[in-house]
């Protein structure tokens, strides 16, 4: 059984349209992190031809690990640091290139705050910063978090890029207070109905033609917090 406050993935929620081949998944420091690789394995029975890879930061090792994302992704899985080894390619170079949409799950307050910002500071980071692919948001905050001024101006900055969309965090029980005061991530398939919505609407814009999104249902409760 989960812990009080620790979000399962509902095998039962409709799969959403997205027509993509090449999902970059970024993980960041919430216990959210923990239900990952449960997700891993909904994307790859839900979207059969889709390739998932994935970047962890050093804080989203707490809660799963690289073995277990890769494992269910059959793909590797990088930690979000500079390697040391010299390459020909810059990773943040390769990624950026590599991914059709990006997916931000779960994006700590921190994170967030780094990518309005435009800090560059790790390679999932810079590559974020330098697309204009769709990329999707899913915060994942802590008491009073979604009251925060900062996070708001923070929201409210990413929000004005083309292709960001933030979606918007679920009521959850703390797993530090016991009370329905955090914020859990939008589930995963609720965030990447957002994404297509928006590689539509980029698309058309760029004149590529008309697509169809479907937005899906409402959101359902989870729970989580940022640490």
């Amino acid at each position: 059984m989960a812990a009080p406050g620790t979000p399962e993935p509902d095998p039962a929620l409709a799969v959403p349209p997205l027509d993509v081949t090449r999902l970059l998944l970024v993980a960041t420091g919430s216990t959210a992190a923990a239900w990952l690789p449960v997700w891993a394995e909904w994307l790859r029975v839900a979207y059969p031809a889709l390739t998932v890879r994935a970047v962890v930061t050093r804080s989203a090792e707490r809660f799963v690990t690289r073995q277990a994302l890769a494992a269910r992704l059959g793909s590797e899985t990088l930690l979000d640091v500079w390697p040391d080894e010299p390459s020909v390619q810059a990773r943040h170079v390769e990624l950026a290139a590599w991914a059709e949409a990006v997916v931000v799950y779960p994006a700590t307050f921190g994170f967030i705050a780094r990518l309005a910002l435009g800090l560059a500071d790790s390679p999932a980071l810079l590559a974020a910063q330098c697309t204009d692919v769709p990329l999707g948001v899913a915060p994942a905050l802590p008491p009073g978090g979604t009251t925060s001024p900062a996070y708001r101006a923070h929201v409210a900055l990413l929000e004005a890029r083309p292709n960001v969309v933030v979606g918007p965090p679920v009521r959850a029980v703390s797993q530090t207070t016991g009370k329905a005061e955090a914020w859990a991530p939008l589930p995963l398939p609720h965030l990447l109905a957002r994404v297509e919505e928006r590689r539509v609407l980029l698309a058309e814009a760029a004149g590529d033609g008309p697509g169809t999104a479907d937005m899906g249902p409402a959101p359902a409760p989870g729970a989580s917090h940022d640490d």
